[in-house]
């Protein structure tokens, strides 16, 4: 799919980088454009320089042939201005904005365009870094004996495969958070700074599990 990210700031920059990973192709608009660098050599996607509501920026970004926008500047007007115009203008049917003001972003919701409100999203991010241990469990089983749950990582486990924390703690990662998306890990994904760990564990085995995260990855090779 193609996909068109207004705002090259941190958000910005990491979902278009994750994207394409993904196998994406995509786009970022920003108006300045020493923002562009954040993105790496290694990028791939176009860089439009301009004011992502305006229609022949949004045009050179791609969007008559995008499958979602996502406006992630850091003005609350402009990113609900940008999504608009890709929904009503152009027809783009996946569409978001942040927004500051979470006021602002239920009046939104309403309007149809699915909004995330950034103060709510960082008070939940912050209080995992507060609260990091204990998670209440998401789901159990009708026997109890396996349940789903958010388990702290230690940040010494950002960087290393999904499939390795698997093997090294003994549970099966069922989902991850990610910029407030869920996404399924594969046997290629690699934690990133910021990601939410949701698990699948024996309800027996939670203070092992959770023991097992909070220390890290094994050392190897005597390294």
């Amino acid at each position: 799919m193609h996909i068109v990210i207004m705002g090259c700031g941190r958000v910005g920059s990491a979902l278009a980088q994750t994207l394409e990973q993904q196998g994406h192709t995509v786009a970022v608009i920003d108006q300045d454009p020493t923002a562009f660098r954040r993105l790496g050599s290694s990028f791939g996607g176009r860089r439009v320089t301009g004011i992502g509501f305006d229609q022949d920026t949004l045009r050179e970004a791609g969007i008559e042939e995008a499958g979602a926008f996502a406006a992630v500047s850091s003005g609350d007007n402009s990113n609900i201005i940008a999504a608009r115009v890709a929904r009503e203008m152009f027809g783009v049917e996946n569409v978001a904005a942040r927004i500051y003001d979470p006021r602002r972003a239920e009046v939104y919701q309403r309007l149809g365009i699915p909004t995330v409100a950034t103060v709510r999203w960082t008070a939940d991010q912050m209080l995992r870094r507060l609260l990091p241990s204990g998670a209440e469990p998401l789901w159990r089983d009708p026997t109890g004996g396996v349940q789903l749950a958010e388990v702290h990582a230690a940040t010494s486990w950002v960087g290393h495969k999904i499939s390795r924390l698997q093997e090294e703690t003994g549970v099966r990662v069922a989902f991850l958070t990610r910029l407030g998306e869920a996404i399924l890990p594969t046997s290629q994904t690699v934690l990133q700074e910021g990601d939410l760990v949701h698990v699948m564990m024996r309800t027996d085995e939670v203070d092992k599990v959770e023991a097992a995260f909070a220390q890290g990855p094994e050392e190897e090779g005597g390294h």
